[in-house]
């Protein structure tokens, strides 16, 4: 991948959202291909993987959502980042997608800025994602976190935190911008804690936002799917 032209494969069946998606993103510097049907894209992908994916949801054929359990479920494309778009009333098929491992998404109408904005996130984190998991430090906003010795600073004051909600901020913190679904944060969060639910995780996030004070803001709801650390 190069910084100064990062590949996007748009997979969009409605010519005129292709055409806006394809100049509106070639204009901010990305060199894109495009895909109408979800075998395409795998055609493509297999031929020559981008940098990153642009995915809609309903397509003809191949939905978009198995086209992105199928590119998470192969190791030589797992680590591409996929944005999927949605309709505004796709909320169950936008969790799902983000529970198979999809970046973030966008519905539609969207702004053509944000959208260049959100593929340069995902570009980012995926140059820091190889690092992560070995990662014993994390700092964001004013907010640092150490894994080791399991303390967490905002602008240099200890916050005392419980082993849940160290591990949902972990989670959050180490991959900013990235959407994570409530099912998501329960997995990373269990650990000692093994019967936290979906409504432990919102009182959770209640918790941290108290404690952290004027970093609080750094945790983004995200209506209906879950919650985001800010970018």
């Amino acid at each position: 991948m190069t910084a100064a032209s990062p590949k996007v494969l748009v997979v969009e069946d409605e010519e005129s959202i292709l055409e806006l998606i394809r100049d509106s993103i070639g204009r901010e510097g990305f060199v894109v291909a495009t895909a109408t049907s979800g075998e395409e894209a795998l055609a493509q992908v297999n031929e020559e993987a981008p940098d990153l994916i642009l995915l809609d949801l309903m397509l003809p054929g191949i939905s978009g959502l198995e086209v992105c359990r199928r590119l998470k479920a192969q190791p030589a494309t797992a680590d591409i980042p996929v944005l999927m778009l949605s309709a505004r009333d796709g909320e169950s098929d936008v969790i799902a997608g983000l529970e198979i491992g999809a970046d973030d998404y966008l519905t539609k109408p969207f702004s053509p800025r944000i959208l260049a904005a959100r593929l340069r996130a995902a570009l980012r984190r995926r140059e820091g994602g190889a690092q992560a998991a070995e990662r014993t430090q994390v700092s964001a906003g004013g907010v640092t976190l150490d894994r080791e010795r399991r303390e967490v600073t905002v602008d240099g004051a200890r916050l005392e935190l419980t082993y849940t909600e160290f591990e949902i901020l972990w989670l959050l913190a180490a991959t900013p911008g990235r959407v994570f679904t409530r099912p998501r944060i329960v997995e990373a969060a269990r650990g000692a804690d093994a019967g936290i639910t979906e409504r432990a995780v919102d009182v959770a996030i209640v918790r941290l936002r108290r404690k952290l004070g004027p970093a609080a803001s750094r945790i983004e709801t995200v209506r209906g799917v879950g919650y985001r650390f800010a970018d």
